[in-house]
């Protein structure tokens, strides 16, 4: 079946865009807006000429244009503005550019240099963008929601209540930029609607005392609120969203240690929600353990895996795990937790620990009395009793995986599979050269951070895998947002990660990455939507009606609502009979106006 013949569907991202605006309004629409790429005929029938030099440019013009500029900027954050300035303008221009230059500016879009703009962003506002709910107004929810549109316009609402921001810590009201720049993400590696979606600030005050004290700061001016207003806030917030956007999927990002597994939890049993601290690095990390067992030849049910770190990420690795291990052998997830040791900042979790672990630690911890003999604060010791095929980093705590740690391991499984994931680099566990001359090359290694292949002693090169969240979270939401999936189950997550392995060049030659390339992302968000798709429509998730169950015709059924940044024909309609697209009302900058 071809790509026209599912042209009809709702998000079909082929064909003419109903236009409502004329000129300057026009011009000022960053959805419609092309720029000097209008055509001559659009010029005409839109009232634009005399407003644009008459020279009109291809899309491919305009990118080489824009890209000459970028380069102009010589700062990471003095970049990260430009690309936020464009975004206002001109949508499909700032995502080709992306999308053309993509490994160059993954980094200034996203992380590190967000963090900056983050960080900074009460000094460098100039207009808002996603929608500001704080808890000094929690009546005011509901009403500011309705004005986003009515339930058939939202497919994500990604939201963050800046606690812990990209490893910068509480930021207050900057955690809007994080909320937007996720769902820049959805769009560019799994082509999410751009209009489609709500970046969302839940402001609850800050504990930043920089920020307090700073009289251009935009957030409340009051520390962080807990307990059950910080609680009945969320939940409002919560209920609000399911109420007026029933079919949407809700991301959380960069909540603190103490809410965001909280929160996931409370909710993942009655919503379709996922939190990408938690959950997205859990399976894109369980995505790479797959393929690193395939090629060890070992059985994901048989793994003994050891987690150093112990926070957000670390437990929500060892869940995806857990999970997986339960899946696959048919174990329950108590049973399955006992194949799994975390050490933290006291060592070893164990029981006696109590009220010192946290809610998503509190599984992990062992019984006391099965480790009187062993030193638990002590890695190598633990290591040595484990005896592990895995050993993840999650820490921050730089160099902890030693040559006698990793040589330790290396004694009792042939294929040590190793993963210091900590960021940025300079607080990886381990470098992958180390490891891979700490094991006589034996290591199956993936990393947190990009690094260059390993040039080993015999000649060849070795291909370091970056557990990238960006391969991972995306593939998800489109899946859920086209099955209209219930809930995000373990075993969707499952099936997104058996996609994503099932990509990994390591698959077809050993001594390449356990998991594909970011620049890839496109094509394998397909894959992953897929997998997920058809595991909700197994387990009666799926609402979506007419769901191709042919692999093939799916994927190009998914194809074919996955918006592209490409400049669609323009047609005139009245603003009577437009909708909010066609009004340049939709987005994450345009709300009604009534």
């Amino acid at each position: 079946m071809s790509m026209n013949e599912h042209a009809h569907l709702p998000l079909s991202a082929s064909g003419p865009l109903d236009c409502a605006l004329t000129g300057s309004a026009l011009l000022r629409s960053p959805y419609l807006n092309k720029g000097s790429g209008f055509t001559p005929e659009e010029r005409h029938e839109f009232k634009l000429n005399g407003l644009l030099p008459p020279q009109a440019n291809s899309l491919e013009e305009q990118v080489t244009r824009a890209y000459d500029q970028f380069q102009t900027h010589k700062t990471p954050l003095g970049k990260n503005t430009f690309m936020a300035s464009m975004k206002e303008q001109n949508e499909v221009l700032y995502y080709r550019l992306i999308q053309d230059h993509l490994r160059e500016m993954m980094p200034i879009i996203y992380t590190p240099a967000e963090a900056e703009a983050i960080s900074d962003y009460s000094r460098i506002f100039r207009q808002p963008e996603g929608c500001f709910l704080n808890i000094s107004e929690p009546e005011q929810i509901e009403d500011v929601l309705d004005r986003w549109g009515p339930p058939e316009d939202i497919d994500i609402i990604a939201c963050s209540d800046g606690e812990q921001i990209l490893g910068i810590g509480d930021q207050g009201v900057g955690a809007i930029l994080i909320s937007v720049a996720k769902l820049v993400i959805y769009t560019l590696c799994a082509g999410i609607h751009p209009q489609r979606v709500l970046p969302v600030g839940l402001d609850v005050g800050t504990d930043n005392q920089q920020l307090l004290d700073d009289e251009l700061y935009l957030g409340l001016h009051r520390p962080r609120v807990r307990g059950d207003e910080y609680d009945a806030f969320i939940d409002r917030f919560v209920q609000a969203c399911s109420k007026r956007y029933p079919r949407a999927y809700i991301h959380f990002e960069d909540f603190g240690l103490h809410n965001a597994r909280r929160i996931l939890d409370k909710y993942t049993p009655s919503i379709a929600c996922f939190n990408d601290d938690v959950q997205g690095t859990g399976t894109v990390t369980l995505a790479a353990i797959y393929a690193a067992a395939h090629v060890a030849k070992l059985q994901i049910s048989d793994l003994r895996v050891v987690l150093f770190g112990a926070g957000s990420a670390g437990t929500g690795i060892a869940d995806q795990i857990r999970d997986a291990i339960a899946i696959e052998s048919e174990k329950s997830k108590e049973e399955a937790t006992q194949q799994m040791w975390c050490v933290d900042k006291p060592g070893l979790l164990l029981k006696s620990l109590k009220d010192d672990l946290t809610p998503a630690q509190h599984p992990y911890a062992k019984d006391d009395s099965e480790w009187t003999d062993v030193d638990c604060k002590s890695l190598l010791k633990v290591v040595k009793k484990v005896k592990p095929h895995v050993l993840i980093g999650t820490s921050t705590q730089p160099r902890s995986f030693t040559k006698e740690i990793v040589e330790e391991m290396s004694k009792h499984v042939e294929r040590p599979i190793i993963f210091p994931l900590s960021n940025p680099t300079r607080l990886h566990e381990a470098e992958p050269k180390d490891l891979f001359d700490w094991t006589d090359g034996r290591v199956l290694t993936a990393t947190g951070s990009p690094f260059p292949p390993v040039e080993m002693k015999d000649g060849r090169r070795r291909e370091i895998a970056e557990c990238n969240n960006s391969t991972m979270f995306p593939g998800v939401g489109l899946g859920v947002v086209l099955s209209r999936s219930k809930l995000v189950t373990p075993a969707l997550l499952v099936a997104a990660v058996k996609a994503l392995a099932a990509q990994a060049p390591a698959l077809k030659d050993p001594d390449a990455a356990l998991l594909p390339d970011v620049t890839d992302v496109r094509g394998i968000s397909v894959k992953i939507a897929a997998a997920v798709i058809q595991q909700a429509v197994q387990d009666g998730l799926a609402q979506q009606e007419d769901i191709p169950s042919d692999k093939g015709e799916l994927e190009e059924w998914i194809g074919q609502q996955m918006w592209k940044a490409e400049y669609r024909p323009l047609r005139k309609v009245s603003k009577e009979h437009g909708d909010r697209t066609a009004k340049g009302e939709a987005g994450s900058k345009g709300v009604s106006s009534d």
